[in-house]
């Protein structure tokens, strides 16, 4: 852990590692869960370590601190990923009366499924779409989730959507999971606009896998937040990934990648975005070929769309590693043309009821046509390409096909509904 966590000067203002340090070299026999027995670093509560479930010393210190960088009333450290965090948003707000909520259709399968266990009902609206022909669906919502950045670096119009929210009185929640870095600039960041929002910092800052925060803008949605997340957060957290949660939050900016990731944006081969940390590299039909080419070489990107492949930068990134990348993207654009790509379109034929229907699994190859009986899409980014109810399309059956790793799907099958004799 101690070689994990590099700056120096940042690790000194962390409270949590420093219980941590000062604990892990005295004598320590461990007859205390977890069953490894290896050490003081990865602890259970004990009389010293204080506990996430109630904190009241260096937890709670830590969570205070996170809430005044990111500016949230209340900030509560999660070593259960964004999903949790998602998962006590939409509780916390079904607390509050929300019974309908607009959702993009590129949210997180955690959107959905928490709509689902929670009997809140996810109006969906289309990707891309703007406030003015959102109204509609806006209009009937009693929240609005927005997930921002998305997947491909998109920032949210703040400004329209708090107005729209304070002259409706509907709530704002945001899954910021790949937007941690953004709390640099307020502009940009969920924080300075939601009223609920989950920061995966493990996404795009320096900690563990499965660290994040969420946070509440008032006291009163506060108290609605802790009671949620003291149902939906384990009770078994991670001390580590708590310091690196903390560590993560509290590590500096760093301006010279940005200013160089934002110069090779401004390349006609890379999308356009609003975060830097996401550099999207068109490559068409070539594309599955060119994440493969730069993996032998040991580079490895965050996914590929089939059209997109994905390089997700982080603060901690070295200038070093940037420049390799860069250098290898360029080469690559030279001997892989872009010829463009149509997007795969949605079908908006109504979904179909599913829930009470017989379903069965079948090879991807056969299912076109067919109606798909739960969520399927690409894993990363974990957002939808063929909702539940909706006809599996040639196009994206294929791109689930020859992607490697995709959720919905079971040894090369997906669940649809049985067709009528």
């Amino acid at each position: 852990m101690q070689r994990y966590l590099q700056d120096e000067k940042t690790l000194k203002g962390c409270k949590i590692y420093k219980m941590l340090l000062e604990n892990a070299n005295k004598e320590h026999l461990s007859f205390h869960t977890p069953g490894h027995k290896v050490g003081a670093w990865d602890i259970t509560e004990l009389s010293f370590s204080d506990n996430l479930a109630s904190p009241q010393g260096c937890i709670l210190e830590a969570e205070r601190e996170i809430a005044e960088i990111l500016g949230a009333k209340k900030s509560f450290i999660l070593t259960d990923g964004s999903t949790s965090g998602v998962h006590s948003m939409l509780y916390a707000a079904r607390l509050l009366g929300v019974k309908k909520i607009a959702v993009c259709l590129r949210s997180h399968k955690s959107v959905f499924g928490g709509c689902k266990i929670l009997g809140i009902t996810p109006l969906v609206y289309e990707n891309g779409d703007n406030m003015v022909t959102l109204k509609d669906i806006f209009d009937g919502a009693d929240a609005l989730f927005f997930t921002s950045p998305d997947y491909y670096g998109n920032i949210a119009d703040w400004k329209s959507i708090r107005k729209y929210c304070d002259e409706t009185g509907k709530f704002l929640l945001v899954d910021g999971a790949h937007g941690g870095h953004l709390h640099f600039d307020k502009e940009r960041y969920a924080g300075a606009y939601a009223d609920f929002w989950v920061d995966g910092v493990h996404k795009s800052l320096p900690a563990f896998t499965q660290g994040a925060v969420v946070s509440a803008r008032t006291e009163i949605l506060a108290e609605k937040l802790y009671e949620a997340v003291d149902i939906f957060r384990t009770t078994s957290p991670s001390y580590p990934i708590m310091a690196s949660v903390e560590y993560a939050v509290k590590y500096p900016r760093n301006i010279e990648l940005e200013r160089r990731a934002k110069a090779l944006q401004a390349h006609p081969r890379i999308v356009t975005n609003g975060d830097w940390t996401k550099i999207c590299a068109k490559f068409g039909k070539y594309a599955f070929q060119a994440e493969k080419e730069l993996e032998k070489e040991g580079i490895y990107a965050e996914f590929c769309d089939g059209n997109v492949v994905m390089f997700y930068l982080s603060p901690a990134t070295s200038i070093e590693d940037f420049e390799r990348l860069e250098n290898r993207l360029k080469s690559l654009f030279e001997k892989y043309p872009y010829e463009g790509k149509t997007e795969i379109q949605r079908d908006h034929a109504p979904l179909v009821l599913v829930e009470n229907g017989e379903t069965e699994w079948v090879d991807i190859k056969e299912a076109e046509g067919r109606i798909c009986a739960n969520n399927c899409g690409l894993f990363p980014p974990c957002t939808p390409l063929i909702l539940q109810g909706e006809k599996a399309r040639k196009e994206k059956l294929l791109l689930l096909g020859k992607a490697d790793n995709a959720f919905g799907v079971n040894e090369g099958k997906i669940l649809v509904l049985k067709e009528k004799d």
